[in-house]
């Protein structure tokens, strides 16, 4: 079934043969600027307003959502029209702007141990109405707050670049549409080095965060399995290239995990790889959330601390994420869109102990 964000404005055109030329200008301001549904636009004729909720149905049909204690972060989780797959997103609110969490998948087959979406495993992609309608949707929320959207993060459920076209079909509306600057959204990537390829070749220059979390191949073959495919050496030759062509900073996102990848050691194989990139590498540290499959702890709050300075000290650009929304099970590494997660073992992870360094 079509539903609301799916078509194109071409194709909506063909929806509207008949009409005066200028509906299509209508009702695209109305989806894309006012975040309207079709029943809202009232500068379309009522019949047409009709006919048009008839045949575009929304996408996401909200089953839950959850307000962090400070009010500052909302989960929503969805149930998609198209296959009744569950899955999340997550609004953030801030002095005067408001952020977008969006997912890119229904699952993820990318098995990261320490995160909830790959214990939870795939379902399937998700289209780039899908994706744009999660902004949408978001950003009338934020409305009803006073607040605009201004930043967008592909960081939630699913690998963006394993959806690569999707995911750029939906960044075009949303820069090119909606008005959020390419120098404002993000596209997180777990390493998929022909995606970072075919993402280094599109015309606009967003953002790149690698899920980095261990910068020798033996580690991250563990914690992020798709290095068996794509090793640390490709994807920093990727990223070489990503930066030659688009001039933006990468970003390294960090999982602080306790006694596996916080110590000095880390923290001078890190640097090293860092300064291949300079001077365009960060390094976003975040503290490891919990979830049910994953049983090792994170670091604690200090030796989080102890790690931004030895990297700072060897001259790397480090900072520390905020952990937003955790009590909802919104932050990073937790959207599992409902799903009951079953641990493999139940009292300690598999392979725990040749994590050990």
């Amino acid at each position: 079934m079509t539903t609301l964000y799916d078509p194109t404005r071409e194709e909506l055109s063909e929806l509207l043969d008949g009409e005066p030329k200028y509906r299509l200008d209508q009702l695209w301001r109305g989806l894309y600027t006012q975040f309207q549904r079709p029943s809202e636009i009232t500068t379309l004729p009522a019949a047409l307003r009709a006919r048009l909720d008839a045949h575009l149905p929304e996408s996401l049909i909200e089953i839950q959502r959850e307000t962090s204690q400070d009010g500052q972060t909302v989960k929503f989780l969805w149930r998609l029209l198209n296959g009744n797959h569950p899955i999340e997103t997550v609004l953030m609110y801030y002095d005067d702007r408001a952020t977008v969490c969006i997912s890119s998948q229904a699952g993820c087959a990318m098995a990261c141990g320490f995160c909830a979406t790959g214990q939870a495993g795939f379902s399937r992609h998700l289209t780039p109405g899908e994706i744009v309608e999660q902004v949408v949707r978001s950003a009338r929320e934020a409305s009803a707050n006073s607040r605009r959207i201004d930043n967008i993060v592909f960081m939630g459920m699913g690998e963006p670049l394993a959806n690569e076209a999707a995911v750029w079909a939906a960044v075009q509306r949303i820069h090119g549409d909606i008005g959020i600057s390419a120098r404002h959204i993000t596209i997180s990537t777990v390493g998929i080095v022909p995606g970072i390829k075919a993402l280094s070749d599109r015309e606009l220059p967003v953002n790149l965060a690698v899920s980095l979390h261990a910068a020798r191949n033996e580690l991250r073959n563990q914690l992020v399995p798709i290095n068996t495919r794509y090793p640390i050496e490709m994807l920093i030759r990727s990223c070489q290239d990503y930066l030659l062509k688009k001039n933006r900073r990468i970003s390294f996102e960090w999982a602080m995990i306790e006694s596996v990848n916080d110590t000095e050691r880390d923290a001078r194989e890190l640097a090293a790889l860092c300064e291949r990139l300079t001077p365009a590498a960060h390094v976003n540290l975040i503290p490891l959330n919990p979830t049910p499959g994953y049983l090792t702890q994170g670091s604690s709050e200090a030796r989080v601390a102890h790690f931004q300075r030895m990297l700072r000290e060897l001259g790397v650009n480090a900072t520390t994420r905020k952990t937003r929304g955790t009590e909802i099970a919104a932050a990073c590494g937790q959207l599992a869109a409902g799903q009951p997660i079953t641990l493999k073992t139940p009292t300690k992870r598999r392979g725990e102990q040749a994590l050990k360094p």
